[in-house]
């Protein structure tokens, strides 16, 4: 049985072993990650070490910018998305294909930065699942939206690229595009 938790310390040893699994040297430290697109290429390729030891210390210390949820089916973690708060994502705002939109206030937005889905169980409804949690969770701690930023093309994705998430899950799920423009809408979820 898939059950949807937020992301803990203790998850840690699981969670590297996700991205493991996945071939995903970045251990969620993308937007937190202020050097140039080439020093990030070098330090997947590199120093993927730091990232896991990033993602390691601000889980434990519970940073905004370790703030997720986990899938977890049958005891072992299958799934993971990053949800949270907008501010704590300062490359957003930086990055070309965002910085030209009025995005509005941070105050009380959740963003979906990512997903990882085990390679054995995608396309089993753990995304999916993922995100109908984020917006209770949103609910929960009194958030106003959740945002996400798919990356939509006209043909199949490959799964390493959907890292963002299918664009049809959310909108499926609600969510509709007030900003951006395709490839790179921004979606949102209205809590009510």
């Amino acid at each position: 049985m898939l059950v949807i938790e937020e992301a803990a310390p203790a998850h840690f040893d699981e969670l590297a072993a996700l991205f493991e699994a996945c071939g995903s040297p970045c251990y969620c430290r993308y937007w937190h990650f202020s050097g140039t697109k080439n020093d990030w290429i070098e330090r997947c390729a590199l120093h993927s070490d730091e990232n896991r030891r990033e993602l390691q210390v601000a889980l434990a210390h519970r940073d905004d910018s370790a703030r997720g949820l986990v899938a977890v089916d049958d005891a072992a973690l299958v799934g993971w998305m990053k949800l949270a708060p907008r501010a704590s994502l300062p490359k957003l705002r930086r990055l070309p294909v965002y910085r030209a939109h009025d995005l509005g206030p941070d105050e009380g937005v959740l963003s979906i930065g990512c997903f990882l889905v085990h390679p054995e169980h995608r396309k089993k409804g753990v995304a999916r699942a993922l995100v109908r949690h984020a917006c209770e969770i949103a609910r929960h701690r009194g958030a106003a939206i959740v945002e996400a930023y798919p990356h939509v093309i006209d043909r199949a994705m490959y799964d390493e690229e959907a890292w963002m998430g299918p664009a049809s899950i959310f909108t499926s799920e609600g969510f509709t595009q007030d900003a951006g423009e395709l490839p790179y809408p921004v979606l949102r979820f209205r809590v009510s």
